[in-house]
């Protein structure tokens, strides 16, 4: 039987010191009803129960469980969205390697899948192939790499409980090859063609916000082709990605150090898709 009433479900999983637990207190405090580590194989005995639970639920998911166990996981996803009055998406966290030993070294915890057997760098390793299917199953990955406690709830807020169920969430990013490419975007872009501002001394100390940048790069026919032809094809192709029903959409675009070219176009493009797409987030990751 279905619910009565309609319910959103967030299922967060992801790596271990990757933020699940900051993601399931933001969407706590957003008044989302939050249980953490909630065993699998009894999810379709809560979903027969929904309606007695607030109507904004997020579920964080471990993956201190079987291959077989997690196999259930998106089994149980899958039958989930094809049920009138839920709708359910799946959010997944990663980072890089150096950032999660970082953190499990600050914090002193012990890596769930680590012992006196296996390394810290081995449990990051053998939980990150694990997990996959889940990452590949995932509605939304964020790699939270580069993000503070602050920047993750801000995009928590913004791009899930702030989202509307119906349209699409597109984020731009701007980013800097020498400090690596986002693992979570959808399109990436690489704009190291374009002169760069950076070889101007008197420029080198300014980014692609500012106005000395801008009409830099404004008069460089290659810049002005690049924006053109991304606004093109992000223009034909984003109704592709509405009509398969997609949540969410990141869209990268990279320089070398992620300040000056890739700014000025990830810039542009907001501009020119504001108009037409209300769930927009502009981030510069290397500002």
């Amino acid at each position: 039987m279905p619910p009565a009433t309609s319910h959103k479900i967030i299922f967060v999983s992801g790596l271990s010191g990757a933020g699940k637990s900051i993601v399931l207190h933001a969407l706590e405090d957003l008044g989302f009803y939050c249980v953490d580590n909630f065993p699998i194989r009894l999810l379709p005995t809560f979903f027969d129960n929904i309606d007695e639970y607030p109507t904004e639920i997020a579920i964080g998911i471990n993956a201190h469980n079987q291959e077989s166990v997690i196999a259930d996981l998106l089994n149980i996803i899958n039958e989930t969205k094809l049920q009138d009055g839920l709708s359910p998406e799946l959010l997944y966290l990663e980072a890089d390697n150096d950032a999660l030993t970082k953190r499990y070294s600050e914090t002193r915890r012990k890596h769930p899948f680590s012992d006196k057997n296996i390394s810290l760098q081995d449990a990051i390793e053998n939980e990150r192939t694990l997990l996959v299917t889940v990452a590949e199953s995932a509605d939304l990955k964020i790699d939270t790499t580069r993000y503070n406690v602050h920047d993750l709830r801000d995009l928590v807020v913004r791009r899930i409980a702030e989202r509307d169920d119906s349209a699409l969430s597109i984020q731009l990013i701007s980013f800097g090859f020498k400090y690596g490419a986002p693992h979570d975007a959808d399109f990436i872009f690489d704009v190291r063609c374009l002169p760069n501002p950076y070889w101007e001394k008197s420029l080198r100390g300014l980014t692609g916000r500012d106005q000395e940048i801008i009409d830099f790069l404004d008069k460089q026919p290659a810049a002005h082709k690049m924006s053109e032809q991304l606004e093109a094809f992000l223009s034909d192709w984003l109704g592709y990605f509405d009509a398969e029903n997609r949540s969410y959409l990141t869209i990268a675009i990279g320089c070398t150090g992620g300040r000056h070219r890739s700014v000025y176009i990830v810039e542009k493009l907001a501009r020119a898709l504001t108009a037409s797409r209300e769930q927009l987030i502009v981030k510069h990751r290397d500002l």
